[in-house]
C-alpha cells in the first residue's frame, strides 16, 4: 500500500511538472494560435486569422498632379474601413476588421513601382491602384503574386487584365457616349465641328479612341487634337489651335489639374464651346466660386458612368447618414466613388470568409462570383465581375453642373453609345 501511494504521489508531481514546463514554453516563432471562435479558414497573405484582420493595400497619390481626386479617392477607403472597423455594419461576418497599408506614389510610375513592392506581401488585395499610367506598370507582378488590385481608373486597358477589375463604363464608353449626345445636342452630325484635349497617356489614347469611333459612326470631323502632359501649367496655345480649328464641341480628357485652367484660359481668350468632360476632369471643389468663377462652366457638361454625390440611387441615404457620422470626411464625388468601389470589394471578402478560402486565389475566385451587384444600392446599374474581359458596364450619361446647389442635372440618360449597335443596347436592358 505504501509503495501504491508513493507511486500516485510521483505519477501526480510529475504530470503537474509536465504541465508547467509546457505552460512556460513560448510558441515557435511563426505559430499561429486560434481560437476556437474562429473556423478553419485558408489564408495565405494579408489575413491575421488570429485577430480576424485583413489587410488591404492602397497606392494613392495625395501629393502629385492627381491629389485633387486622389486626396478624396483614399479618403472613401477610410470611411468604409471606419464603417466595418465599427461593427455592426453586416458587411463581414461578425468580429472581422480590415486594415490599410497605404503608400503615397504622387502620380509617378517609378513610385508606384517602389509603394508595390514595399507592400505587397503584406496584403490581402489593393483597394486602390491610383491611375493609369501608375497601374499598367504592375500588372505582371499582380500576376507574378496573384495579387487583385482594384484601379483608380476606367481605362479598357484595366478590364483586359484580370487582375485590374474595374468598375463602370470605360473612358472609351464615356467619350463614345459624349459624341452621341454632342450630336443630339447641335441638332445634327453636320453642325458638330468636334475637337479633344487628351492627356499624352492611355487615359488620353482611351477617350481619343472613343471620341474617333463615334465620330466616325456619325460623319463628325475632328478638326483638332491637343495633348497635354500631367502637371501641365500653360494651356494658350492649347486654346488658341482649339479656337482657329472652329471646334464647337471639346472633349476633355484630362485631370481637374487641367480642366480647370483649360477652361479658365478660353474664357479669357473669350473662346466659348460646348465643353465636355470625362469622368477625371471633374473635381466637387469646382462647385466652389472661390476655385475657379461659375461663369467659367457655363458651357460645360460631364460624361460618367458612376453615381454622383446625392444621387438618385437606393443606397445614398445611407451613405449620406455615415458620412455624417464622420464630418472630417471630404464631401466629394471621389470620396462616394471610392466607397462604391470599396463595397464590392468589401462583398467579395466576405464571400470569401463564409467559403473559408481568405487567400488571393480564393478572393480572386469570390469576386469573380459576383454577378449582379449595386453595392448596397450605390451604383445606378448593376455590376457584373463573372465576365471576362471585364464589362462592368457599357452605359453613360451626360450632366450639367447645376452649380448654386452642388449637384448635378441629366441631360442625357444612361445608354451605350450607338456605335455598339443594338445587340449593347438589348445587354444594356437586360442587365437592368
Amino acid at each position: 500500500m505504501q509503495r501504491l501511494v508513493v507511486g500516485l504521489l510521483a505519477t501526480a508531481f510529475c504530470l503537474m511538472a509536465c504541465k508547467k514546463e509546457e505552460a512556460s514554453t513560448p510558441p515557435s516563432e511563426g505559430a499561429q494560435e486560434r481560437p476556437v471562435a474562429v473556423p478553419d479558414i485558408k489564408t495565405d497573405k494579408g489575413v491575421d486569422l488570429e485577430k480576424k484582420v485583413v489587410y488591404i493595400g492602397a497606392l494613392n497619390d495625395e501629393s502629385g498632379p492627381g491629389a485633387a481626386i486622389g486626396k478624396p479617392f483614399a479618403a472613401g477607403k477610410r470611411l468604409l474601413a471606419q464603417q466595418v472597423n465599427a461593427g455592426d455594419s453586416g458587411l463581414l461576418p461578425p468580429g472581422w476588421r480590415i486594415e490599410l497599408v497605404e503608400r503615397d506614389h504622387a502620380y509617378n510610375p517609378q513610385n508606384a513601382v517602389q509603394a508595390y513592392s514595399d507592400i505587397h506581401d503584406r496584403v490581402l488585395f489593393l483597394g486602390t491602384s491610383f491611375g493609369t499610367p501608375n497601374t499598367l506598370p504592375l500588372r505582371d507582378k499582380m500576376t507574378a503574386d496573384n495579387l487583385v488590385a482594384f484601379p483608380a481608373s476606367q481605362s479598357s486597358e484595366m478590364a483586359r487584365h484580370q487582375y485590374t477589375p474595374p468598375i463602370g463604363a470605360s473612358y472609351k464608353m464615356e467619350a463614345m457616349r459624349a459624341m452621341d449626345w454632342a450630336v443630339e445636342h447641335a441638332g445634327g452630325a453636320d453642325k458638330v465641328k468636334a475637337a479633344i484635349v487628351a492627356q499624352g497617356d492611355d487615359y488620353g489614347k482611351d477617350g481619343l479612341e472613343g471620341w474617333s469611333e463615334a465620330a466616325k459612326h456619325h460623319g463628325v470631323t475632328i478638326v483638332s487634337q491637343q495633348s497635354v502632359a500631367p502637371g501641365q501649367k500653360d494651356f494658350a496655345a492649347i486654346i488658341t489651335a482649339l479656337q482657329q480649328s472652329g471646334a464647337n464641341y471639346v472633349l476633355l480628357t484630362v485631370l481637374p489639374s487641367a480642366s480647370g485652367p483649360i477652361l479658365g484660359t478660353a474664357a479669357q481668350l473669350k473662346y466659348q464651346p460646348t465643353w465636355v468632360g470625362q469622368t477625371p476632369a471633374w473635381v466637387d471643389r469646382f462647385f466652389d466660386a472661390k476655385v475657379i468663377p461659375g461663369a467659367v462652366f457655363a458651357n460645360f457638361y460631364w460624361a460618367t458612368g458612376l453615381t454622383f454625390w446625392g444621387d438618385d440611387v437606393p443606397g445614398m441615404k445611407d451613405f449620406l447618414s455615415l458620412v455624417a457620422k464622420y464630418p472630417n470626411t471630404p464631401k466629394d464625388f471621389y470620396t462616394l466613388s471610392s466607397y462604391v468601389q470599396g463595397r464590392v470589394q468589401i462583398e467579395a471578402l466576405k464571400a470569401a470568409i463564409e467559403s473559408k478560402d481568405v487567400t488571393r486565389a480564393g478572393y480572386l475566385k469570390a469576386l469573380k462570383g459576383i454577378t449582379r451587384t449595386t453595392a448596397g444600392g450605390m451604383t445606378v446599374e448593376p455590376v457584373d465581375l463573372s465576365r471576362f474581359p471585364y464589362e462592368t458596364s457599357v452605359g453613360a450619361r451626360v450632366l450639367k453642373p447645376v452649380l448654386d446647389q452642388g449637384s448635378w442635372s441629366v441631360v442625357a440618360g444612361f445608354a451605350p453609345p450607338k456605335a455598339l449597335g443594338a445587340s449593347a443596347a438589348k445587354a444594356a436592358d437586360d442587365s437592368k
